[in-house]
């Protein structure tokens, strides 16, 4: 093998981004940092301010820009994807159960796994995991797989006074997103063989501190960088990457805080809305002749605080951890990128050193820097590859969030006009009435 620069870091030229909303495929475009809007090129957001845009002409070329359609599905395939009929091993996670001791309290959940792979004992497993399980599984898989990029858990703590960690609801979403992390891990075309992964699915009673013993880490080495060498150049398309990253981090954060807000004024909205229609509904015991007028109004007011409350529900259960999700899946990126960064460092420094040492005494290269090359060009083809497969991933999460919203929002005014239109009804039939008792 010769020994040069590092194979695969060949630098590529820079394009623009696409809108947040609109994620990449290699297929598509190459990485950047501009966000382009109905043809027209606005800066990203490097404050977490929203910058002014023109808006679409209608809503069609709205969905259009976005490219929500089903036939573009095809163009940002994920490159390892497999069919059901092809997978081979499917887990999930659901039923949870409060467990009560002198010492704690906790939440464990039942972990199902059913496959065909010869490497599991039975085709059928059922364990039960608390969340602290499912994060030695992430910490294994991410010391023993340093070149692949590991699914996010949901954050462990939350505040002290605003959250319920055992309530109903925390829970529900707590489990969802284990769900999710697992069965992304359970899908990954390497990670989903880590021998990790296989004792968090079967053993009855795990051990974390046991650990298994695997091969060799290909970044182990990747601790021991040389005298602090400084890496001269990330490459172009790696550069591009963490920019990406990086206006992506700011755009959720502001949609995030946003969210928040609005998710804080409907609150106050709904309690004030509430109290509204308490108001007519004791007015009814004092004005019997407007007894229907009033029932109306009051039963309409229930019906819009009840799609207020779904809307609200939809927003912190379905809309708000998907945000969470991908913030923390940058960090994991970037984790990643800076192992690729270290690697490349740790070859460019040997191969200096080895350079020198071949100048002054004519000795051979090193096997080590053939082997630092070796680990530098698995960072690369892994990196890109899940960089590839995530980009498919987060295409497919925001196409079902924003639909999701879209018909949430389409929901809940659709129930708010109902609730109206029934009162107008009432309203027309209190003035007949009130018209043949004259008329009498």
């Amino acid at each position: 093998m010769s020994v040069g620069a590092p194979r695969g870091l060949a630098s590529s030229g820079q394009k623009p981004i696409a809108e947040i909303l609109h994620p990449l495929s290699a297929a598509e475009e190459q990485l950047s940092v501009s966000v382009t809007v109905g043809g027209d090129k606005e800066s990203g957001m490097t404050n977490g301010t929203p910058v002014e845009t023109s808006s679409p002409a209608s809503t069609s070329s709205l969905f259009n820009r976005l490219q929500l359609d089903d036939d573009l599905e095809a163009d940002v395939r994920d490159p390892y994807a497999e069919s059901s009929e092809t997978r081979d091993l499917f887990v999930t996670v659901d039923d949870p159960k409060k467990h009560v001791s002198t010492m704690e309290t906790y939440i464990t959940y039942r972990v199902s796994t059913k496959t065909s792979r010869v490497e599991f004992d039975l085709p059928e497993y059922s364990v039960r995991r608390r969340y602290q399980d499912f994060d030695w599984l992430r910490i294994k898989l991410e010391d023993s797989q340093p070149t692949h990029l590991i699914p996010p858990l949901p954050e462990k703590f939350v505040m002290k006074g605003v959250v319920d960690r055992f309530s109903e609801e925390f829970v529900e979403t707590r489990m969802k997103a284990l769900d999710k992390f697992l069965k992304r891990v359970a899908d990954h075309p390497v990670l989903s063989f880590n021998p990790y992964l296989n004792t968090f699915l079967t053993a009855k009673d795990l051990n974390k501190r046991q650990g298994l013993a695997l091969l060799t880490k290909v970044g182990e080495s990747v601790k021991h960088v040389a005298g602090g060498y400084k890496l001269r150049a990330r490459p172009a398309e790696f550069c591009a990457m963490g920019e990406y990253l990086d206006t992506f981090n700011q755009k959720l954060g502001t949609i995030d805080r946003i969210a928040q807000r609005i998710l804080k004024e409907q609150s106050e909205y709904l309690t004030e809305l509430r109290e509204y229609g308490t108001v007519y509904s004791s007015w009814v015991g004092s004005e019997e002749e407007l007894r229907r007028p009033l029932e109306g109004v009051a039963g309409s007011v229930t019906t819009c605080c009840g799609a207020l409350e779904d809307l609200g529900d939809s927003m912190s259960q379905d809309f708000l951890p998907v945000l969470r999700e991908y913030v923390l899946y940058i960090e994991s990126m970037k984790n990643v990128l800076r192992k690729r960064d270290q690697s490349q460092a740790e070859y460019e420094g040997r191969l200096e050193a080895a350079v020198l040492r071949k100048q002054e005494d004519r000795t051979p290269m090193p096997v080590e820097v053939e082997k630092c090359q070796d680990k530098v060009e698995c960072f690369n083809a892994d990196l890109k590859a899940d960089w590839e497969r995530w980009q498919s991933n987060k295409r497919q999460d925001f196409k079902q969030l924003l639909t999701g919203m879209a018909d949430k929002n389409i929901n809940h005014y659709e129930k708010c006009q109902a609730g109206w239109e029934s009162l107008i009804t009432v309203l027309q039939d209190k003035q007949t009435e009130d018209k043949t008792s004259e008329t009498n």
